[in-house]
């Protein structure tokens, strides 16, 4: 198992598994990363300054990944934890705390005072490790991610 930076190559497969998590979990899929543009595009949409986008492979294989990047829409230096999904497969080896950590350590390195995300209550494993790395829940979202589905908001200070 490695945890690397996105290539080009690895558009096609991160978008089909962001994708099937949506009915799997019953979660809408307007106002979702399912219809968000970048979910066709990560690593084109991850070559800005103080952003990353991260993957796990498995034996040559993507079976997870997760980014960090400037909260949209807004000046306070708030990154946002974005598209963490994983194969179905893969989930609970313990691949998501290590790819948490990596993404938190790059927020750290690159400045940012708070790390925000957005969830949906269907994906509780994630919100529990998310709670366990300190994430505290918000009564509103932060920003303009476009996610309106998403009622899940959690902030935590770096």
């Amino acid at each position: 198992m490695i945890i690397r930076e996105i290539q080009q190559k690895d558009n096609k497969e991160i978008a089909i598994f962001i994708r099937a998590a949506f009915p799997e979990y019953d979660i809408p899929k307007v106002g979702t990363a399912y219809e968000d543009p970048e979910t066709d595009a990560m690593f084109e949409a991850y070559q800005g300054e103080r952003e990353v986008y991260f993957v796990i492979e498995v034996d040559g294989e993507v079976v997870g990944g997760a980014g960090i990047k400037q909260l949209r829409d807004t000046k306070d230096n708030v990154c946002e934890l974005q598209k963490m999904y994983f194969l179905t497969k893969t989930r609970g080896n313990g691949y998501g705390k290590l790819l948490f950590t990596k993404c938190l350590e790059a927020a750290k390195n690159f400045g940012y005072d708070q790390c925000y995300l957005e969830s949906a209550p269907q994906f509780k494993a994630a919100i529990h490790i998310y709670e366990s790395f300190g994430f505290k829940h918000l009564d509103k979202p932060l920003g303009n991610t476009g996610h309106y589905s998403c009622d899940v908001w959690m902030l935590k200070e770096l």
